[in-house]
């Protein structure tokens, strides 16, 4: 069989351009390797996507989705792309189980955030340790908040913790930042932020919530128990250390920048017929609800591709 669109990735960016594939009556199948949602899938609490209901969890919002792709008739598969083949004219890809074929693909494989690799951090993450501020902030209304990394990202993100948290540390593994000097003057003249140099963390602990953590100077060797304050019960850890764009099954076909693929404003990659949605996508901002924009444009130019180039 060869679909309209195959769609690679069901985070809110695949399950977005499936809704809207589905309902514009294209034959949709979506490949998913792993669990639906992708990164929104671990996040206990989403306050920020617009008209989600109170309460609601990134596993709640992802379920919605998957019924109203479900509900327009798109087809989901469990499988991992091994190869593709999507330079011609009908494209090819070639799963763990089975190839598939379509005229159009958007990819939608999404990014996830660098950890920082220590015992306790996946076990205490959504419990106070994060990667997204603008999502996590306000669960850390007075409360302290250490921030992982010394580049623009943790920087910026630091400084908007600050408008939440009663105090916001930067731990850096260097003695002096990289992010840009004009980054740098602002966070320095911030009364809220502190800064731990020449420092990693080397472990999280706690007991369903983070507690405290064990800190390491790099230069001296000398490590120490940081514990959340008796009053709070609890910190928060933000980690923005970087990211992975999982692209690199399209390295040597799709034009990138660091990894993330690049598009224009309508989703179009450098390879006709090939589209990018999502978080594995040069852009200012990774959210769910960037994400759904993108994967609902990817879609609607998907199909005006199809119209264009082929006959019914």
């Amino acid at each position: 069989m060869i679909y309209d669109v195959i769609i690679v990735g069901a985070g809110p960016a695949g399950l977005a351009a499936g809704l809207y594939a589905s309902r514009a009556r294209l034959n949709t199948l979506i490949i998913e390797k792993d669990g639906d949602g992708g990164q929104i899938a671990t996040t206990d609490e989403v306050a920020n996507y617009p008209g989600s209901i109170e309460n609601a969890s990134g596993p709640s919002l992802i379920a919605r989705m998957v019924e109203q792709v479900n509900e327009f008739g798109a087809k989901k598969v469990n499988d991992e792309i091994k190869s593709v083949e999507i330079e011609g004219k009908i494209k090819v890809l070639k799963g763990a189980k089975e190839e598939y074929q379509a005229k159009t693909v958007i990819i939608a494989t999404g990014a996830t955030p660098k950890p920082i690799g220590c015992p306790g951090e996946k076990e205490l993450t959504g419990r106070g340790v994060s990667y997204c501020a603008t999502c996590d902030a306000a669960f850390f209304e007075d409360l302290e908040v250490f921030v992982v990394g010394g580049g623009d990202s943790a920087v910026e993100e630091a400084m908007y913790l600050t408008k939440f948290a009663r105090k916001v540390t930067i731990v850096h593994r260097r003695d002096e930042l990289r992010a840009a000097k004009s980054i740098q003057e602002k966070a320095f003249k911030n009364e809220k932020m502190n800064f731990m140099w020449d420092t990693t963390i080397t472990e999280l602990k706690g007991d369903g919530i983070l507690e405290s953590m064990i800190v390491k100077n790099v230069k001296t060797g000398e490590e120490k128990e940081i514990f959340a304050d008796e009053d709070d019960g609890t910190f928060g850890v933000f980690v923005f250390v970087g990211y992975n764009p999982a692209t690199k099954l399209f390295d040597g076909i799709i034009n990138m920048e660091d990894g993330y693929i690049k598009t224009d404003d309508n989703m179009n990659t450098n390879v006709p017929g090939v589209f990018a949605a999502g978080d594995n996508r040069v852009k200012s901002l990774r959210q769910v609800v960037t994400a759904t924009a993108d994967g609902a444009i990817a879609a609607v130019q998907a199909e005006k591709y199809i119209n264009e180039h082929f006959e019914d």
